[in-house]
């Protein structure tokens, strides 16, 4: 690869590297590196730094952008972002595909467009660039690429429990809470139930059995929201 084709992957990619020889070692595949007896390196150990590296700028980036977000919706939202075909979809765009180095065998067996081989291309790009320039030359690297690919909002919000909608209603209708009470338990211990009753602000009440507290609460939130609001 010469040097034209080395420069011409920096500027898609948004980036130029002050030792070119890292971006040429990312763009590298063992089957290219094995060809050649092991004289140039190849891009796994590369691979595996990016990885890391492509984990934390994402982690950081959904982090400030949704204050919110609970840790199960930011990593859902992460797992998207750094998932195989997303990132080798990018690849692809970024044409990441022509300038790679592949062995005769890998090239005959389509690899220059397998989504494994792409993602680790990038992955590897990111690996080097934090070799190159450090963790905040790879974060600006990382807030190029996925200039188009942040989402612009959160995950869906599930809809709220019962408890946490009863106490809605009953802030917005009384000024106060509900309050529950833990009022029988019986059986053996693996298998014990527990009755909870659960009184209005006006007065009600209602009761539940269930498994543990917890789902017994719900389940007379369920009845009072059911027949009281």
């Amino acid at each position: 690869m010469d040097q034209e084709q080395l420069a011409t992957i920096q500027e898609r990619i948004g980036y130029r590297f002050s030792r070119a020889e890292l971006l040429l070692q990312a763009l590298t595949h063992s089957s290219y590196a094995n060809e050649h007896n092991g004289l140039v390196d190849n891009n796994e150990r590369l691979e595996f730094l990016g990885d890391a590296v492509l984990e934390l700028c994402v982690s950081e980036e959904l982090f400030k952008r949704f204050p919110d977000a609970r840790e199960g919706e930011l990593t859902s939202l992460r797992a998207k972002l750094v998932s195989e075909p997303t990132l080798a979809d990018l690849a692809r765009r970024l044409g990441l595909h022509e300038g790679l180095l592949l062995g005769k065998g890998e090239e005959h067996q389509g690899g220059r467009d397998r989504d494994a081989v792409l993602c680790d291309c990038l992955e590897s790009i990111i690996g080097a660039a934090f070799l190159d320039a450090g963790y905040s030359g790879a974060r600006a690297l990382v807030d190029r690429l996925f200039t188009d690919l942040w989402p612009t909002e959160a995950l869906t919000p599930r809809r709220k429990d019962f408890k946490s909608r009863l106490q809605e209603k009953t802030q917005k209708h009384f000024k106060e809470r509900p309050i529950y009470s833990l009022i029988d338990s019986s059986g053996p211990e693996h298998a014990k139930t527990y009755t909870v009753q659960l009184t209005l602000p006006d007065g009600t009440v209602y009761s539940a059995t269930a498994s543990s507290v917890k789902k017994a609460e719900q389940l007379a939130a369920k009845a009072a929201l059911n027949a009281a609001f």
